[in-house]
Formats: C-alpha cells, sequence, structure tokens
C-alpha cells in the first residue's frame, strides 16, 4: 500500500490547534495544489463532536471562501480534530491561518443558523446532524487557544 503523509505524522508531537503544510502536489500542466492540515484539536486527547464538527465544515467550506483565494475544499479528518483544505497554489501558512480565523470568528461571534449553508435535506446528506451551538463553542476554543503558523512549536499565536 502507498504511504500516507497523515498516517506517517507523529501525532504525539504536534500541538493544536494549528495550520501545517503537509505537501504540495503538480498536475501535468504545472498547475500546484496545496494540502493543509487544519488541526483544531490535540490529536488522542479531544474530538469535536460530530454535528459542530459538521456545521464548522458547512460554514467554513463558505466562508473561507471569501477570506482567500482558491479553495477547493475543506474536509473533516474521521478523528475529529480538525480538517484538510485543499487550494489551488501556494499560498502562505500565515495567510491560511487568517482566513481561518476570520472564519472561526464568524462562526463563535455573529453567525445565525440561517449563515448556515447546506443544512436541509435537499443540500446534505446528514441534515439533521448540525449544530450551530457546539460549533460556536468550540470555535471559541480554538480561537482563545490560538491557531499555530508551526505544528511543533506554538507560534504566532
Amino acid at each position: 500500500m502507498a504511504d500516507v503523509e497523515s498516517f506517517t505524522l507523529d501525532h504525539t508531537a504536534v500541538r493544536a490547534p494549528y495550520v501545517r503544510l503537509i505537501g504540495v502536489e503538480r498536475g501535468p500542466r504545472g498547475d500546484a495544489i496545496s494540502n493543509f492540515d487544519v488541526r483544531f484539536v490535540q490529536p488522542n486527547e479531544g474530538e469535536i463532536p460530530t454535528a459542530g464538527l459538521h456545521t464548522i465544515e458547512h460554514t467554513l467550506a463558505s466562508v473561507l471562501r471569501d477570506h482567500i483565494d482558491g479553495v477547493i475544499d475543506i474536509s473533516p479528518f474521521g478523528c475529529r480534530t480538525g480538517f484538510h483544505l485543499i487550494m489551488w497554489g501556494e499560498p502562505h501558512v500565515a495567510d491560511v491561518v487568517a482566513a481561518v480565523r476570520a472564519g472561526l470568528e464568524f462562526i463563535a461571534g455573529p453567525a445565525e443558523w440561517s449563515d448556515v449553508p447546506g443544512v436541509s435535506a435537499v443540500e446534505c446528506g446528514n441534515y439533521r446532524d448540525h449544530s450551530l451551538h457546539s460549533a460556536k463553542e468550540w470555535s471559541r476554543r480554538i480561537l482563545d487557544q490560538g491557531l499555530s503558523l508551526d505544528a511543533f512549536e506554538r507560534v504566532g499565536v
């Protein structure tokens, strides 16, 4: 089987919350696609409940695009400690952190249920599993800890 970078990462050595560039892939025409580890919770010490994570996912999927160009996808980790953020190009980690922080500030602050996209049975495959209350709580907790520019040392928080 092929190695998967996230399974070779020492999850006991990282210090969440942080944003980490996992790597850059190049397409056949030279297009760059960057993959970021957006880790909100310390691995093996906690996890975001599914409903809150789901609401954070839906809201960040929209709000991030308002704050940074090139977002392809943001998808939660199965372990519920964060997200993969896939982007065109090679954005700087600091710019990604600023965009994620702005998204979390929106969720923690003024976001209302009507601001959460894709929450009907037509738009979502599990529309009943959302919680804006949980998303707000977790966003505040992450912001209070600060998003680091480095996965292994608390930088820029």
